[in-house]
């Protein structure tokens, strides 16, 4: 953590100080603002290669200044680089005339250390800087905070999170991390001989979800596009086009609320596979967020918030109609029962179709249990305009949904390939939104007639995967820069 700065007044006064001793370091004829800087070691290999007792080892790192001691003709400085930190000796002897710029040196500051390699009285590892080996870079102008993490507007973590990934290397670490788990999904996937796609972000229709979309206007063309809320109908026709194996990591952008497990604009995996189904894509799941449990967790049992969550496979699959039964305490076809319990969760009942209402009571009642992982399978058809039905009961659709911690991860279909299914379904879905942007896509239903494969179809949120993996409480700690709530004038919430 940075320490605290050791001086008085506002905030105001404390820039205004570095302010001055940016122009003191330019009176010494050095750019503030630094330049190329070669050669430049990570400071975690330099400690991993330093060998005990050899005094002709070298070393040359850059990064920021975390820590700063000043013991009069020695100042020791924490140097912050993307791998960790090292120590840094500054010696009026060694430094010579470079010592006026060492006296200037401030918390934050961006500078770069070349010399000897060597170790402290008390073992640590230290860059001890010749006199043409300190290197200004780049000057801080705004004091570094004394803990970034504790502030009491949290949210300043994320509206400043420049800061805050140098502040507090644990979040720069989750990020790394995420890369890392983005990189294996890739690495997993084209391995398994699925190519990687880019489908259009601003559509002419939105379509391949149920969600509001965000809407823009292109000037030349004069009309309006929307930003994807799904790539599904695209990557069909991708399989319709022959390629048979598919994936695309993806952003997408819907229009609704913000909340712990809500951006407007999110990531997500999407996946198709010629002549595969929905029980397909299940074991692709389980074997591909295995493979990132096992590489990026320290064990199987992983701590998300107060519960320990046991990865264990086989991950357990439970029916949609079974599990209402046994959290909700009534019968999928017994609707009156079904609207005894909505009323009882308080929730609203008008006008809602009976599949409608089915799932909101599921997701009232059930969702919050199914904390280990779970595969929810078979859900009511109704609810899945793009599946195929079961063939031995039609009353259910070939779906599954992932649930881990009582949050959604993934969603499944072995998906519908009969065009003329799908357009009564497009038409039954667009009923009673005459008044709204909903519009059918017809150009998909044209796909379709030219023949798509079997398939099994797959969608996993990367955000909530990464919250999982790496136990944050919040999809804003997963996501660099989330959405936030502007701020007025005056530093409050608008």
């Amino acid at each position: 953590m940075v320490e605290k700065e050791e001086t008085s007044g506002g905030p105001g006064k404390l820039e205004q100080q570095r302010l001055e001793k940016l122009s003191l370091i330019r009176e010494l004829g050095i750019d503030p603002y630094g330049g190329r800087y070669e050669g430049v070691e990570p400071a975690a290999e330099v400690k991993g290669r330093f060998r005990d007792g050899d005094d002709t080892q070298k070393a040359k790192c850059a990064g920021r200044i975390v820590l700063l001691r000043d013991i009069g003709k020695l100042i020791f400085i924490t140097l912050r680089d993307s791998s960790g930190t090292i120590q840094i000796g500054l010696s009026k002897k060694l430094l010579g005339e470079r010592w006026k710029l060492a006296g200037l040196l401030e918390l934050g500051d961006i500078i770069g250390a070349a010399g000897q390699l060597g170790k402290t009285k008390t073992g640590e590892i230290t860059i001890w800087v010749a006199e043409d080996g300190l290197t200004f870079l780049s000057k801080c102008l705004c004091p570094p905070p004394e803990k970034f993490h504790g502030l009491a507007d949290v949210d300043q973590r994320y509206r400043q999170r420049y800061v805050d990934l140098w502040a507090n290397p644990e979040v720069a670490e989750r990020f790394k991390n995420r890369s890392a788990i983005i990189a294996a999904i890739r690495e997993y996937l084209t391995s398994r001989g699925f190519l990687e796609v880019e489908t259009p972000m601003m559509q002419t229709i939105a379509g391949g979800a149920a969600a509001k979309p965000f809407v823009t206007h292109h000037n030349s063309l004069d009309m309006d596009l929307f930003l994807r809320i799904s790539p599904e109908l695209f990557l069909k026709r991708l399989l319709v086009g022959g390629m048979e194996r598919v994936f695309e990591i993806n952003r997408n952008f819907r229009n609704e609320g913000l909340s712990r497990q809500h951006n407007p604009e999110f990531t997500m995996l999407e996946v198709y596979q010629a002549y595969a189904d929905y029980s397909v894509m299940m074991a692709l799941t389980e074997e591909l967020i295995g493979l990132c449990i096992e590489r990026y967790c320290r064990s199987r049992q992983v701590q998300f918030g107060d519960v320990t969550i046991d990865f264990a496979r086989p991950w357990r699959r439970a029916q949609y109609a079974d599990l209402l039964k046994e959290y909700a305490g009534c019968d999928i076809d017994d609707i009156k029962a079904v609207r005894a319990k909505a009323r009882e969760l308080g929730l609203e009942l008008a006008d809602m179709d009976d599949a409608v209402l089915v799932n909101e009571v599921f997701e009232a009642a059930v969702e919050d249990n199914l904390i280990v992982p779970t595969f929810v399978i078979d859900y009511p058809a109704p609810l899945c305009p793009l599946t195929k039905r079961k063939k031995s009961d039609p009353r259910y659709a070939e779906r599954f949904e992932l649930f881990i911690a009582g949050m959604e991860l993934a969603n499944a279909y072995t998906e519908l390939n009969d065009p003329a299914v799908q357009e009564e379904n497009f038409k039954i879905q667009l009923r009673g939104q005459e008044d709204t942007m909903a519009t059918m896509d017809r150009d998909f239903i044209t796909a379709l007639k030219y023949g798509m494969p079997p398939a099994g179809g797959l969608g996993i949120g990367i955000d909530r995967l990464i919250m999982v993996l790496t136990g944050a409480a919040t999809i804003r700690d997963v996501v660099l820069f989330p959405l936030l709530r502007s701020k007025s004038a005056d530093g409050s919430g608008a």
